[in-house]
């Protein structure tokens, strides 16, 4: 019993010096008010995830229409490119690296700029042998939505970094 609970301890101890800590929530500027996504696509995956995120953190969502007095956060580029990475001996690309870029910028609802514009770039590699193969191409669909998410997630933590520098 002795054993088990100085394992227990020492498991705590070793476990609190690792620097493992859970990321603090997103911090929105109190000023924001309600805030709409803009992007060049209406429909766009990763804008509907930004305004989720948005809404999760305490923002009032705002319709894309809306006037003035809305704060922007937009997204002025989203560019997607598949770039081979290695061949086989017949030059054919066997494996690719999937990149995904994104430029954005949020203004506040008196057209201060918040963010200043930024691009976010991310990637990973799959593969693709020459004889195709319906995995294959469902690997990179499932790649995409996971890049959306991660994109989304990495903007909102710059929103939430930038405020919370403005804040101090």
């Amino acid at each position: 019993m002795k054993s088990r609970l100085a394992a227990l301890a020492l498991s705590v101890t070793l476990l609190s010096g690792c620097g493992f800590h859970l990321r603090n929530a997103l911090d929105l500027p109190e000023h924001l008010g309600p805030v709409r996504v803009l992007a060049a696509d209406r429909y766009s995956p990763l804008a509907e995830q930004l305004a989720d995120g948005l809404q999760r953190a305490g923002a009032q969502p705002a319709a894309v229409d809306a006037g003035e007095g809305v704060a922007t956060l937009q997204v002025v580029s989203e560019q997607w490119a598949d770039t081979p990475i290695s061949h086989d001996q017949f030059g054919r690309a066997q494996e690719y690296a999937l990149r995904y870029a994104v430029v954005f910028t949020l203004r506040g609802s008196d057209a201060s700029v918040l963010v200043p514009q930024q691009t976010v770039e991310l990637s990973r590699d799959y593969l693709a042998p020459a004889v195709d193969s319906i995995g294959k191409a469902s690997e990179r669909e499932m790649l995409v939505r996971e890049l959306q998410r991660e994109m989304a997630m990495a903007i909102l933590r710059r929103v939430g970094a930038a405020s919370s520098k403005s804040a101090h």
